[in-house]
């Protein structure tokens, strides 16, 4: 059949409008959500009243950034009216920005000074002498990485990446290392870290060993860390009854020890990014963590000058345990005691 060229020009139109109408509508640079921003946006109508409001303020947000939240990207983004990645470049550079400025204050390298308080608060506040510090590792739940297999998997049944710190007698993380894999333990991890590997070689300015009565070294205390500058609890084997002296001393190196683990808690309880896993890049996890051990340090002597942690008893009672400790272990308590 002829079609003359008025038809053949309609059926040509016909087939470009509905090739047109199937194809799918391309993403839009701007989405016109976030268009509203500055009529319906969290930070221009909410965020003026908040401010208002110290005690709402405090309430709403614990503080002014997405590390206290525990929130995602995407949360932020419908909440504020901005892009995803918008929000992810933020809280990278924001994190970036107190790292630059704040780590050499409130989170310095380590040096002769900063141990020899520490060791004197550990002995004024625990009682425990020539105590430098208190030593664990913690596993911060994220998202699996892509390409990195079960090397973040760890004996919690989830994926992880440990903070190892050590933390002074008044909570203020002293060192970290962020990044090890959470399949590996905590000993290897902070062999291998380059915070063990300083302390292997002698280079984290450890003051010179001080008389007791008996001369012994600095010491960090752990619970499972069996390296030879690190002294972990006695265990109490079968039933057998310690004298006093000794159940005196292990109680003490028990409350020493267990500071670290306070202070991992304070960590989570205020910085509830710890509550759920972290949906970024490792890059950015161990920024975000880096950064939360800052601020961590920050509130704890702006806004606790004074604090010094509560003398009481941490430790009701020990309990028996049939695994053997080191002889190192038992020594330091003979000499101590």
């Amino acid at each position: 059949m002829d079609l003359s060229s008025d038809e053949e020009e309609a059926i040509l139109f016909l087939a470009l409008e509905d090739e047109e109408n199937g194809r799918k509508k391309g993403r839009k640079w701007v989405h016109e959500i976030n268009l509203e921003r500055q009529d319906f946006g969290e930070f221009h109508r909410l965020m003026p009243q908040l401010r208002q409001d110290k005690k709402r303020f405090f309430l709403y947000f614990r503080m002014s950034s997405f590390l206290p939240l525990e929130t995602v990207f995407s949360t932020i983004g419908h909440s504020f009216r901005i892009g995803f990645e918008t929000v992810s470049a933020i809280v990278r550079e924001v994190c970036q920005a107190i790292c630059r400025r704040m780590e050499n204050i409130y989170l310095p390298e380590p040096t002769r000074a900063i141990w020899e308080k520490s060791a004197k608060g550990f002995e004024d506040i625990w009682r425990f002498p020539n105590c430098i510090g208190s030593i664990d590792g913690k596993h911060v739940t994220i998202k699996c990485a892509n390409k990195t297999g079960s090397q973040h998997f760890c004996y919690l049944h989830k994926f992880s990446i440990v903070l190892m710190a050590i933390v002074g007698p008044d909570y203020r993380f002293i060192c970290v290392d962020i990044g090890g894999y959470g399949k590996n333990s905590d000993g290897g991890i902070f062999e291998n870290s380059h915070m063990g590997q300083r302390f292997e070689a002698g280079l984290m300015n450890i003051p010179e060993d001080k008389p007791l009565p008996g001369q012994i070294m600095f010491l960090l205390v752990a619970k499972h860390l069996h390296l030879n500058l690190i002294l972990c609890v006695p265990s109490l084997i079968g039933n057998q009854k310690l004298i006093l002296v000794k159940e005196n001393y292990n109680m003490r190196l028990c409350k020493a020890r267990r500071v670290v683990e306070n202070a991992f808690g304070i960590l989570v309880q205020k910085w509830r990014i710890f509550f759920r896993p972290i949906a970024t890049k490792v890059e950015t996890t161990i920024l975000i963590i880096k950064t939360t051990c800052i601020l961590h340090n920050f509130l704890r002597i702006k806004q606790n000058p004074s604090d010094k942690p509560s003398q009481q008893s941490v430790l009701r009672q020990l309990q028996s345990d049939p695994r053997r400790t080191t002889n190192l272990a038992f020594s330091i308590r003979g000499t101590i005691c």
